[in-house]
């Protein structure tokens, strides 16, 4: 009987698996219960994600979701406008959260690949009236999802914090994925924490912790942001088991994002110029590529998983993801390339 290859699993990085020496830390965890602010551990972690970002505070929650709820929700009231991206993960991926959550309304601004048009943006602003809600927050993504892990630049933030500020409008970062846009760049994730009010960073993406996010802003905002946390059901107790694994992330995982990247470009390169398959990209910005396959999508990735041990995740009819992490080596790189070519060209 041949032996079952190994699964490489690319649907995202959110399926890595705590490493030997995160799960030593955790297990070591000294904890304390975060609801009443006592947990060690919890408070440590926050205390480096604040310095980390160059912000007065942290507060670790269970979810990027969670933490784009909170940030939107601690900075609106009901009937409140904020603006988005169309593509934006909370427009997209977060179940209607902003009005089913939040109470607010959503408008989109123009983007192209990802990045903000900034000078559509003061159009899309609303002073509040009789008649109009007032746009409150301006909702940013970075790197972004559904552009293929694009990366916002620098001077687009600061562009768009400068008209923010012009209109007496909060900005938040959706950073799930920052991280790996400062390690593409070669940007302290301070300056991108410095143009905007708030920023939520995802601990169990391409850091490989198994669970949490962390939200940073002003010390007022975070003991805001701690009681709506509460309300959303994301008060936890001896959480220092979780946070402990972000504290070694954080200490060990940022600069190994590189890994990812090269092993993406490698990806990109040899599906570059191949029958059945058209990369959007063949110089992707950072861990994640999208593809056109001339085949349904759906038999694509099913003959990937049952024949190579292959996962990807559809996006289209005609549109698959590919998203590299720590769990995926050079070599695991290599051979899914060689299965995702004969796949796509039968």
């Amino acid at each position: 009987m041949t032996k079952p290859l190994p699964v490489i699993d690319m649907r995202s990085d959110t399926v890595t698996r705590p490493t030997p020496q995160m799960r030593a830390a955790m297990a070591s965890a000294e904890v304390g219960d975060d609801v009443y602010g006592d947990d060690p551990t919890v408070n440590l972690l926050q205390e480096k994600a604040a310095a980390l970002f160059g912000k007065e505070a942290a507060l670790f929650v269970p979810s990027g979701t969670m933490g784009n709820a909170i940030a939107i929700k601690a900075q609106t009231v009901h009937g409140d406008e904020i603006l988005l991206d169309a593509e934006a993960h909370s427009m997209v991926y977060e179940l209607g959260l902003p009005g089913a959550i939040c109470g607010v309304l959503t408008r989109s601004f123009r983007s192209e690949r990802g990045v903000p048009d900034a000078e559509s943006i003061p159009d899309c602003i609303h002073t509040e009236s009789l008649h109009n809600p007032g746009t409150r927050l301006i909702v940013l993504e970075n790197t972004h999802n559904r552009a293929g892990g694009a990366v916002v630049p620098l001077e687009v933030h600061r562009e768009v914090r400068r008209i923010a500020l012009e209109h007496g409008v909060k900005v938040h970062i959706d950073g799930a994925r920052i991280l790996n846009a400062a390690v593409a760049t070669g940007t302290n994730p301070a300056a991108y924490a410095a143009e905007a009010d708030t920023l939520t960073f995802c601990l169990s993406k391409g850091l490989g912790c198994p669970v949490g996010s962390v939200l940073v802003g002003s010390l007022e905002f975070i003991d805001k942001a701690r009681r709506v946390r509460k309300m959303l059901g994301g008060g936890l107790r001896q959480a220092g088991v979780l946070a402990a694994a972000g504290i070694y992330a954080l200490d060990n995982h940022i600069q190994r994002l590189a890994d990812d990247h090269r092993n993406t470009a490698t990806l990109a390169q040899l599906l570059a110029d191949q029958p059945g398959i058209q990369p959007d990209s063949v110089t992707p910005a950072t861990n994640m590529i999208y593809v056109t396959t001339s085949r349904p999508a759906e038999q694509v990735y099913s003959e990937l998983e049952q024949e190579f041990g292959v996962l990807s995740n559809t996006t289209a009819l005609h549109r698959m993801r590919f998203v590299l992490h720590l769990d995926v080596s050079s070599q695991d790189t290599i051979r899914a390339a060689e299965a995702i070519k004969t796949v796509c060209a039968r």
